[in-house]
């Protein structure tokens, strides 16, 4: 299987790229050649005299690229000027890739310039399942908000044929995945024993004994209330180290728009998030 992985060169990502753990995580997933890509703005100057910018740029990926072969990966390395979010899904649609990854550093206000631009625009157009990888602040330094990326999985279900799509995920996470919480929210107001609310469990039991049948120990939640602060809540109490979700839930809304329940909780939770597009966009 085939990653596109974004570097903007910063320490987070080095981070990341520096996780044995992480890394063996992906491979867990099947990933086996990896599209290293930096994409530089065009205002940037890397052809007049004096200017080092391109070489610097090429060196650190280098780095980047010696990093990952290490730890037996085929890599690829590429540096583009243009917009981020384009030239990484363009890129992703000609190696036909399984994934793409993107790195996040934290969700503050002032810390979201990689949600709030590079990871949340790759969301709103890509055609190819997205990693938004948590990068977080600990003492002073960077680390991995959870290394084992993949172990324990929240999967937020509206029954959508998005929803289904992500849920397909799992035929590739069963190495790396040891539990799963399956969720659906209720919208608010119905009671407990309605017959909505039961046809949710129903299906989430389901889906629940197929992961079983593969060796993943897995619960079903059905909670009531707006679906972002009901999903976070549900992040809370089952702590995965990634939420798995589709990234535009039943309406038929334009390519360029990210459903706002996957986009609020991109930048509001504290795991791991991968979003799958619709299967039909192109």
């Amino acid at each position: 299987m085939h990653a596109v992985f974004a570097t903007d060169l910063s320490e987070a990502i080095e981070t990341a790229i520096g996780s044995q753990i992480c890394l063996e995580c992906l491979r867990r997933y099947g990933i086996r050649d990896i599209d290293l890509i930096n994409v530089t703005s065009p205002n940037v100057t890397t052809g007049m005299p004096g200017s080092d910018v391109g070489s610097q740029t090429r060196r650190a990926l280098e780095r980047q690229k010696d990093q990952l072969q290490s730890e037996g990966f085929n890599v690829e390395t590429h540096v583009v000027r243009g917009t981020p979010h384009r030239r990484i899904n363009g890129l992703a649609e000609q190696v036909h890739a399984d994934l793409i990854v993107v790195g996040s550093r934290g969700k503050s206000p002032l810390r979201e310039r990689f949600i709030g631009g590079t990871a949340r625009n790759v969301a709103r157009t890509a055609v190819r399942p997205l990693l938004v990888q948590r990068i977080v602040e600990s003492e002073e330094e960077l680390e991995v908000a959870n290394e084992h990326l993949f172990q324990r999985i929240l999967y937020a279900t509206d029954f959508s044929e998005n929803a289904e799509r992500a849920f397909e995920q799992f035929q590739y996470l069963q190495e790396a995945t040891q539990e799963a919480t399956l969720l659906h929210v209720a919208p608010p107001g119905r009671r407990p024993e309605s017959d909505g609310v039961e046809d949710a469990q129903a299906r989430l039991d389901a889906l629940a004994d197929d992961l079983e049948t593969s060796g993943i120990d897995t619960t079903t939640v059905v909670r009531e209330g707006e679906a972002v602060e009901e999903i976070l809540a549900a992040e809370a109490a089952a702590d995965p180290t990634t939420i798995l979700m589709g990234s535009r839930g039943r309406s038929r809304i334009r390519r360029l728009l990210l459903g706002s329940t996957s986009e609020a909780v991109t930048a509001r939770g504290d795991s791991n998030v991968l979003l799958v597009p619709p299967g039909g966009v192109r």
